[in-house]
């Protein structure tokens, strides 16, 4: 399994990029907010359990989620923009019930591309799936699959880290952050082997971030390669690269999923 990042890593991250990139900056700035924001939710929660005979999903702890809209929804008026700002307005009155329903739904697609809709809803269960993940453990094999090994969720994105004289590759899962080991060569959404149908690009001004597609299936991913810059911090660098997804959608690619900010 790969190295998690700490939140602080994850939170300076953000701070440096924005000044370093002007036109990411208003996206990273809102970003940080909302990392400190999942900072706060792990802060507070008590230790995290998960019963071997309970399926991974069920074991999220569902109340504080719950607890914690209404913070989440303030924040977004506050600094959101307008769009989302409206979102969390209309959020306000949602019952409970509706609330929970919301979250179960959110859980329930998680495998399936979603149009940021869900916006609320995973920044509220990240944080709690990924402090699930790790009071699971580490994986005791490699694992080679395109679904991750705790929660069964998409891939965020691709993260190269050095091994001997290259890299190897793992993918970052779009929920619970947890990295597992994947081949190089292969479409890690349709399976495809053919080097020849699984293009790489990359952006002058990003040499450590590229897009990885396929000519088969027509998905794509990020990927984020520390044997280039080894102080990136993937799932903010990924953020940070919004450009990279504009040409993707541009040349017909779908994300396999869109991240934290929707993109």
């Amino acid at each position: 399994m790969g190295v998690r990042t700490t939140w602080a890593a994850r939170i300076d991250r953000a701070a440096l990029l924005a000044e370093r990139n002007p036109w990411a900056k208003q996206v990273l700035d809102f970003y940080g907010r909302i990392l400190e924001f999942q900072k706060g939710i792990v802060e507070t929660q008590g230790n995290a359990h998960i019963d071997s005979q309970v399926e991974f999903r069920d074991a999220l702890a569902l109340e504080d989620a719950e607890k914690n809209t209404p913070a989440l929804l303030r924040l977004v008026q506050r600094h959101g923009p307008s769009k989302l700002a409206a979102q969390a307005a209309r959020l306000q009155n949602v019952s409970i019930s509706e609330l929970r329903g919301q979250f179960n739904q959110f859980l329930a697609e998680t495998d399936s591309p979603d149009d940021g809709g869900a916006f609320f809803a995973r920044i509220l269960l990240q944080p709690l799936a990924e402090r699930l993940a790790q009071a699971v453990g580490p994986k005791s094999h490699a694992v080679t699959g395109n679904r991750c090994p705790y929660c069964r969720s998409a891939p965020q994105l691709a993260v190269i880290r050095p091994e001997g004289d290259g890299g190897k590759r793992f993918l970052l899962c779009s929920l619970c952050l947890s990295e597992w080991e994947f081949r190089r060569i292969l479409c890690p959404y349709c399976g495809d082997e053919n080097h020849e149908k699984l293009p790489r690009y990359t952006a002058e001004g990003f040499p450590a971030v590229r897009v990885e597609a396929c000519d088969t299936c027509k998905r794509y991913l990020k990927s984020v390669d520390l044997t280039i810059d080894g102080l990136a911090v993937p799932v903010v660098d990924e953020v940070a690269t919004a450009q990279l997804d504009l040409w993707a959608t541009e040349h017909d690619y779908t994300k396999i999923r869109l991240n934290l900010m929707g993109f």
